[in-house]
């Protein structure tokens, strides 16, 4: 049996290009969720969980309204003489779409948990708002941010009902592995789909211990220098 690995090489290449843009994007967005004191405030935060807990073929309808040759951002690519649809490219707007909220939500709530007396404090210093965001908050919050890029990489790796309506099933250029497990099964050749099965586990799984074993040693450290602190003060 001769097995085609293009499914893992795209899925790969899909996902780290999605967790890429959705880490600038949805950490962009949840830092200034964390400040922002509109009334517009749950509204904006619905909208933004929102493709957490829609059906994924939901998701892909949407994207289909949008991108389609009859949807706005479709209407101006297709003067471009260009298409999103079907094509890679939809592979990983689809991807960033449905692995937004876990970031944006992960980030936002270790972006809230920071000290905000630490931050206050460093603002009256005269430090910009940018050095502060890179030097403190970023700092302070990024086991919960790191974590947050991790899920988002999982669930863009697992990605399959808005990607199959976007992007189809394109051997070598759209097909994904969870699209490759669902074809290959639906087509009897169950041996395939277990072999994509057990890969997709192992990648999944292989990137979760890394995050849990990193979480620990910083866990570690922190309790080193907290110890070392105290001992310092007495």
């Amino acid at each position: 049996m001769v097995l085609d690995l293009s499914p893992m090489w795209i899925s790969l290449k899909t996902s780290l290009t999605a967790t890429a843009i959705t880490f600038f994007i949805g950490l962009a967005v949840a830092q200034w969720m964390s400040n922002y004191k509109g009334k517009l405030k749950g509204i904006l935060d619905t909208i933004f969980t929102l493709p957490l807990v829609l059906p994924p073929t939901v998701v892909g309808f949407f994207l289909l309204l949008i991108f389609g040759m009859n949807g706005p951002l479709g209407k101006i690519l297709l003067k471009l003489d260009t298409s999103i649809i079907f094509s890679w490219s939809a592979t990983v707007i689809a991807a960033v779409v449905v692995s937004f909220p876990l970031m944006y939500k992960t980030s936002r709530a270790a972006l809230e948990q920071i000290d905000r007396n630490i931050v206050n404090a460093a603002r009256t210093l005269g430090v910009s708002e940018w050095r502060v965001f890179w030097k403190i908050t970023l700092p302070l919050a990024w086991p919960g941010i790191a974590a947050a890029t991790v899920l988002s990489f999982a669930r863009a790796l697992g990605e399959f009902g808005a990607t199959l309506m976007v992007a189809g099933n394109i051997p070598g250029k759209t097909q994904t592995i969870p699209v490759a497990i669902y074809f290959t099964a639906e087509g009897g050749e169950m041996d395939k789909a277990l072999i994509w099965v057990i890969l997709i586990v192992i990648i999944s799984a292989t990137v979760m211990f890394l995050m849990n074993y990193w979480t620990d040693h910083q866990g570690k450290l922190l309790s080193g220098t907290r110890r070392t602190s105290d001992e310092t003060l007495r």
